[in-house]
Order: C-alpha cells, then structure tokens, then sequence
C-alpha cells in the first residue's frame, strides 16, 4: 500500500478527529486487530459473530490508529469517528484509488468471474505491471482491500466484482474506477435476491453507469441479454463464437483435460491461442480477456503467451491425480450453467467410471426445485455411472437423474454425511467431478479424498 495521511482518511470519510495528529502517515490498513502496528490504520467491523469495536484499544497499544463508530478514551493515538466504519472503508479505497490511479479492468458476471478474472491478469501482465484481487476478495470488504493492494509500481489492476443484491454492483464499481468492464453472462446465481434473469442483467450493467466515451465494456455477445445492449455513451465490444461479434473463435480443438486450443479473429487480424484450462465455456473467459488486451495495446504474441501461461486460481476445474483417481475439484462456487460446463469437462476423461458428486446450489429462491430437478435430467444423459448428492435441494438432483432411468444414485443429507463415506465408494481409477456451492463445504471432500 502507498501512504495516506490521518488527513487523507478524515477527507475520504467526512470524520472527525478526535484524538491525536492528522499529520500521522499510514502505509498499510488492516481489518484484523492482529496485525495492527506502528503506522497501520485499524478499521474494525461489525460482523455477525464479533465486532472490531471490542478490539480496537488492543490495537491502539500496539501503535496503530483507528476509525470507529464509538467514543474512544484514548487520547494518544489518532482516532477518526465515522458513521459507519464498513461504509468509511470504501470511501477510503475509492480515495486511495483516484489519489494514486492506474489503469483498471472491472469484471462480474453469473459464471466465470474469477477465471476471466485470472486470464485478463495472465494477458494484461505480459505488458503492465498489474496488480489483480487475491482469491475472491470481490464484495464490499475484499474489493477495498484489494484497491490498497496497488502499489507504486503498479500500472494497472483488474479487479473483480460480486454481488448478490441490486446497487453493490454500483457501490462497488464506484470504488475500483475501472477505465474497462467485462461481463462474462447473464445466469442464474443470486436469482433469490434479484427476481429474474431481467433483474440480474439490469445489476451488472450497474458497472457501466458511470461510463463515458472514454469508457469500453466488454461483454459476450452470444449471450441472449448482453446482445440487446445498444445506443451507449461509451464503446461496446462483443465476443463470441459467432462471427457477428467483434472477437470470437474459429478452428476449436479440444484436448479434453489437457485445454484447448483455438484461432482468435479480432478486427485486426487473427492469431492461434491456447489454454491449459478444459472446457469450451472457458474459450468465452478467454475471448474476454484477449477483448481487454487488445484493448490496453497488448500484441498478439504477448496475449497468446498471456492465455498458454495463466495461472489459475484454486478449485476452478482443478484438475487432480490422487493416486490413480481423478479429481476434477470444481468447489468453490456453483450454478446450474456451470454445473453443466462441469459436466461436459468430465465427459473428456478416459477414466472407465465417471462418479458426479454434486451439492446445493444457493441462492435459488422459488427456483431451487425445477432448478435442481432438471440438472439431474443432465447428468443421467452426460455418461455418468455414479450420481452422489449432498444437501436438501440436491435431492431434487437426484430426483430428476431417477425419473429420467438413471439407477446409481445416492443421496446424503449434509456434506458432513457423505465426507464420512466418500473414501469408500470412490475407486482407483475414477473420475470424480466435486460441485457445489461454497456454502457447502465441498472442499472437505476434496481434502478426504487427497488424504
């Protein structure tokens, strides 16, 4: 993090200093008293099982200064009251963002954020210095912490954002300043929240409210939602694998697990690409990347090199060899689009016996049953010899698979459950596809079988 002053943080928030000097520096902010220190900006949070509040003398002691909602004796240290500190915190990114600005990439979407997310940092890396959000620190915490995160070294940044409700997309866009914006599709995922497919595609255009002529989004132009777009203030660039986008795809090859590899055509040329991630859905992630590239003058070589070389985050189709098992550890998120990609993927092993063990999938609302019902009319006709489901909406999972003459089927209440029994239904030489959402906890699966 570059410095900012108990100045800057009373100018980005409208607080008051109640203690202390506002000439005082600060080259880091934590959330975590823990690593409170010396020059270190506390802002405690109000969380569901704590709050920050009860741990800000600790962090005071320790030398840090603070924000806070409450009255602090301390008189020593700096202090900065806020009306709200999670509110303060965001205030504090967006100033330290257009104190210190780079060039920024924002993406979101129903599916394939994070992997779009990691293969615009593989491209846009090969020519800027760039700094992108770790893991999945894209909500109103993480993409604050992830704007501190630009250093002076830094000449650009992609930064990704989530949401589940109207207005965060907005709130959060409004923070990370993107000079671009990329939305990978219109799903499924947080439909509970917004109501419709309708709803959810009025939420990510939230990005570009604040888009000018300067201003690109990029977005797929296969998708029946993002094509509509039209009539912008700013530029619009589709991506597809038809030839009425602006980027798409020719030529596929697909080598099952090992990725894919495929022809790029763009309005300047063409050129071979190829990724070491499977799956025809991650050409569309790619093709947004090489949008963005192009779009910040990244070469073609240099984009390529970009797509071959990514590096992945974890959990995403990862692709793992536990002692003759297959796994394909695809557990950190869920939706029914990607249950489906995740499906396809498995089809390419060569494994004898291919073993889907699939969970809840969140946030589904009045959906979730019809939701649930029809991917197991999927997976009975995606070559799968052994169906095992975990959760209360995943039984309708295996309700569809049955009703559609699928017969090996097993169904656990809870993920705990099956992780007491996993070991012993998975055999050497499977192939075995873990999905569901991440509030399932599907990682203690991966884990059993790894060990």
């Amino acid at each position: 993090m570059q410095n900012l002053s108990v100045s800057d943080i009373i100018s980005a928030t409208g607080g008051t200093l109640v203690s202390g000097s506002d000439e005082e520096i600060i080259h880091n902010i934590t959330i975590d008293s823990r690593k409170a220190d010396k020059n270190v900006l506390f802002v405690p949070l109000k969380g569901e099982k704590a709050d920050g509040h009860d741990y800000i003398l600790s962090a005071l002691e320790k030398g840090a200064v603070a924000i806070s909602e409450r009255d602090i004796s301390d008189t020593s240290s700096a202090i900065v009251k806020v009306k709200n500190t999670r509110i303060a915190l965001g205030d504090i990114a967006r100033y330290y963002k257009m104190k210190y600005p780079v060039k920024a990439v924002s993406i979101t979407g129903s599916v394939g954020k994070t992997t779009t997310k990691d293969l615009v940092y593989a491209v846009i890396s090969q020519r800027y210095k760039t700094h992108k959000t770790p893991n999945n620190f894209n909500n109103d915490i993480g993409v604050p912490l992830t704007v501190f995160g630009i250093e002076k070294e830094h000449e650009a940044a992609v930064i990704e954002l989530g949401m589940s409700h109207f207005g965060e997309i907005s709130y959060l866009a409004d923070i990370a300043r993107p000079d671009c914006a990329i939305i990978t599709n219109i799903g499924m995922s947080h439909i509970e929240n917004l109501g419709s497919q309708e709803g959810i595609f009025r939420a990510k255009m939230e990005i570009a409210e604040r888009f000018t002529s300067e201003n690109t989004l990029i977005v797929n132009g296969d998708d029946k939602y993002l094509k509509t777009i039209k009539d912008t203030p700013y530029k619009v660039v589709r991506f597809g694998m038809s030839d009425n986008n602006d980027v798409y795809a020719k030529d596929i090859v697909n080598n099952g697990l090992k990725g894919m590899e495929f022809t790029v055509v763009h309005p300047n040329g063409e050129f071979r690409a190829e990724l070491m991630q499977p799956g025809e859905h991650n050409i569309y992630n790619a093709l947004a990347a090489v949008c963005a590239g192009l779009n910040m003058g990244v070469s073609e070589t240099d984009i390529a090199n970009g797509l071959k070389n990514c590096e992945y985050t974890a959990s995403r189709l990862e692709i793992i060899d536990c002692n003759g098992t297959e796994i394909i550890n695809d557990c950190y998120n869920s939706s029914p689009d990607s249950v489906r990609a995740a499906l396809k993927v498995m089809t390419y092993s060569l494994k004898p016996r291919k073993v889907a063990v699939l969970g809840d999938i969140l946030e589904m609302g009045e959906y979730a049953k019809d939701a649930h019902f029809d991917l197991g009319k999927t997976v009975s006709c995606m070559g799968v010899d052994l169906l095992i489901t975990a959760g209360d909406n995943a039984k309708f999972i295996a309700q569809g698979a049955k009703e559609d003459g699928m017969e090996n089927v097993i169904s656990y209440d809870c993920t705990d459950d099956l992780e007491k029994h996993i070991k012993d239904i998975i055999k050497p030489d499977d192939c075995v596809l873990i999905k569901a959402s991440h509030g399932m906890e599907f990682y203690k699966l991966t884990d059993a079988l790894k060990n």
